[in-house]
Parts: structure tokens; sequence; C-alpha cells
């Protein structure tokens, strides 16, 4: 049974945050990619998103790629089942600056190719269209779902 929540200024001295936390930082990791500029860099973008659990958040100005799903060794009480053998990365990682009582809010959030797309053709100017051969005949165009 996990304690109730508590605020981090109110540890007592030597106590764990993790005691306290649903293992935020156990759920998913976050990438930095290139802001997108270009209707190529959004379809890539749309590309990622087509894949599983994942989304594409902006914080700060700076565009992440986020894959979602538990590590692997998270135990049933949020606490590291490989905790002496852990990777460096989550050796490194401390909880001074961690996600324990955000909101979880950003800037910008996409978790659908759709919503991605919609902002591409809310920003970018319109997408040119391929030049028509003479004699060609082209059928309209469909939209692209996801």
């Amino acid at each position: 049974m996990r304690k109730a929540e508590i605020r981090r200024e109110d540890l007592k001295p030597g106590e764990v945050l993790c005691s306290y936390c649903t293992a935020r930082c156990c759920r998913y990791f976050a990438l930095p990619i290139d802001k997108p500029k270009t209707w190529e860099d959004f379809d890539h973008m749309r590309w990622y998103i087509m894949h599983g659990t994942t989304s594409i958040f902006v914080d700060d100005d700076v565009w992440f790629l986020c894959v979602h799903g538990d590590c692997k060794h998270l135990q049933p009480d949020n606490m590291c089942g490989t905790y002496l053998t852990r990777p460096q990365i989550c050796r490194d990682y401390t909880t001074d600056n961690c996600e324990y009582g955000n909101t979880g809010c950003y800037d910008k959030f996409f978790e659908a190719p759709e919503q991605l797309w919609e902002y591409a053709e809310a920003i970018l100017p319109p997408k040119p269209q391929p030049r028509k051969k003479r004699g060609e005949v082209r059928l309209p165009s469909l939209p692209i779902l996801g």
C-alpha cells in the first residue's frame, strides 16, 4: 500500500521521494527531436506516432518524441526490480527535478497523426501541388487518413 501523496518540501530527513511516487519516470522515455519546419518533417513525425504507444510533445520550445511503456523491471509496488544492476541512466537520475507532483501539461501535445497534421496545416504554407504534365488528367486526391 502506497503512502498518501506528500509534498517534496514535507519529506522528513532521510525519506526517499520514490516511496510516495507512482514511478512516472519508469513508465516512458522522451527523446529530443528537431523542431519541424517543413511538410516532410511533419510527415516523418506522423510516422513516428503511428508506431505503438508514442506521442510528441513540446515543452519550453523543445520538441520530444515520447515512447510510453513501463520498464520491464518495474515492480507492482512501483519500485525497481533490478535496482542493484540498473542501467547508468537510472543511476544518474535523481528526484531533485523529477516529475513527482507535476501535472504533465505541455505547451503542445500530439497523440494521433491527425492532430499533428492538423497543426502542420495551420502553421505551414499550403502544400505545393505537383504540376500537371501537358495532356495529363488527374483525379482529385483523397485525404490522408491515419
